[in-house]
């Protein structure tokens, strides 16, 4: 079975969502933030402060490769991994399909915090913002599109995700 990748912007609910949909597939799930940081052994916010954020998205690409490589993965990637487009081709060819995980800005500005240090890409509500303007295009290249209310629990968007694939298996 070919991987299932999420994505969309930080605060989206990829990691919550992919957890529960891998459980509930009998797969294994990647936070692709996660294994970057084991890759490195440094936290994202360190990778950003100390290699800079191309070393970062070299890693990124890297765990990309390897998980494109292993089969009946369900995969979180970071929010800015489907705006290189190195990212979406590997996912493209490697035959897996991806899910962009599309709540409102507010339910994402919502769910963030000013403070959080974890999220380099995070400065201000105001910066944040640019950003997830300039990479919901990325996004909307994504095989199957959740539009979201943002008020659904992690069970709530699983259950979407795994009847959009159930609907795209059945189209094809």
């Amino acid at each position: 079975m070919s991987n299932i990748y999420l994505v969309g912007f930080m605060g989206a609910g990829k990691t919550a969502t992919g957890k529960v949909v891998a459980r509930r597939m009998k797969r294994s799930f990647v936070d692709l933030d996660g294994a970057v940081e084991a890759r490195l052994r440094l936290s994202i916010r360190e990778i950003f402060e100390t290699l800079g954020e191309d070393a970062f998205r070299a890693a990124e690409t890297a765990e990309l490769e390897q998980a494109a490589l292993s089969g009946d993965l369900v995969v979180a990637t970071g929010g800015g991994a489907f705006s290189n487009p190195e990212n979406r081709r590997l996912i493209r060819e490697s035959g897996a399909i991806s899910i962009f995980l599309d709540p409102p800005w507010e339910a994402i500005r919502s769910r963030l915090d000013d403070s959080d240090r974890s999220r380099p890409n995070w400065i201000d509500d105001r910066h944040a913002r640019a950003l997830y303007v300039k990479r919901r295009p990325d996004y909307l290249l994504a095989e199957i599109h959740l539009e979201l209310s943002g008020a659904e629990s992690p069970v709530d968007v699983a259950d979407l995700a795994r009847s959009a694939l159930a609907e795209m298996q059945c189209a094809s």
